[in-house]
């Protein structure tokens, strides 16, 4: 039943990673790139700041560097732990798809620290606002998800690492925002 499951991933990252075509692949790098998402982070810093004041923003800070590091570190211990190569570390996948970055990045794929990490912070933020910007969750989600796709598009994640990135990050995301929220209320004072 894995081998199965895998094959079926192999699949469908070649399939969904030949879709790509050389208009796109500016896009996609852009969207794949980390500081890309740079404006984004000031506008949510400069949210969270309007919202709850500077106390607040500084145990905000606090909380999502936890998630990140928590999030990442997951990461690595599952890349480390199952040990399965990048498609574009895997000669046997390699020639089948498109690489569109030049570099592949480390050995390992499973899960996607990127789409973990987007994940969680959209959760985060999104819940965090839900009162005050409604569709905030939505936009960042989205957003999310793109990042997360941009990794089987420039061809160095497969899609089940996506898929597991996305949930480790739904989860941590989630769960950060319950402890930071009820930390907020019960020991921050506007």
């Amino acid at each position: 039943m894995i081998d199965s499951l895998i094959n079926y991933d192999v699949e469908l990252l070649i399939f969904l990673n030949n879709l790509g075509t050389t208009k796109w692949d500016g896009f996609w790098l852009f969207m794949t790139n980390k500081y890309s998402a740079i404006p984004l982070y000031i506008l949510l810093l400069f949210f969270t700041y309007k919202y709850y004041g500077f106390k607040k923003t500084i145990v905000v800070l606090v909380f999502i560097a936890l998630l990140i590091a928590v999030s990442d570190q997951t990461s690595n211990l599952f890349k480390y732990g199952f040990k399965r190569l990048r498609p574009c570390h895997n000669e046997t996948i390699q020639p089948l798809i498109r690489l569109v970055k030049a570099s592949c990045g480390g050995k390992y794929s499973y899960f996607s620290a990127h789409a973990a990490n987007s994940m969680a912070i959209a959760i985060f933020f999104g819940m965090l606002f839900k009162k005050q910007q409604r569709f905030l969750l939505s936009v960042l989600v989205l957003w999310a998800l793109i990042v997360a796709y941009s990794r089987v598009y420039i061809g160095v994640h497969f899609p089940l690492d996506i898929l597991t990135g996305v949930f480790f990050g739904s989860v941590y995301g989630f769960l950060f925002y319950t402890i930071a929220n009820l930390f907020l209320k019960k020991y921050i004072k506007n």
